[in-house]
């Protein structure tokens, strides 16, 4: 296999404030982010709505990840004010072309 794509949609009024919290939790618990390249999108569509394509090595970095307690805290401490509706989507990659 290729690899594991995450797609996680969102919904906010302050992406500036989601991405600095994401780079100072990547700063304070340096290991626990196993992805190996990730971008943050608009929904043209949809203002105020993001995706993020996060791309990981296998299915199995993605869920050490997933599981690890201190990302969970985080996540859920970003709380509604900041971050709702979210939604994943778990791809496996078949194929580059």
């Amino acid at each position: 296999m290729a690899g594991f794509i995450q797609l996680i949609e969102y919904e906010t009024n302050d992406v500036e404030a989601v991405q600095k919290a994401i780079l100072k939790f990547r700063e304070e618990h340096p290991g626990v982010m196993t992805f190996t390249t990730s971008r943050v999108a608009e929904d043209r569509d949809k203002p105020g709505t993001y995706i993020s394509i996060v791309e990981f090595p296998s299915y199995e970095e993605a869920m050490k990840q997933s599981n690890h307690p201190a990302l969970s805290e985080f996540l859920q401490s970003m709380g509604p004010e900041l971050m709702t509706n979210q939604r994943f989507r778990n791809l496996d990659v078949k194929a580059i072309v």
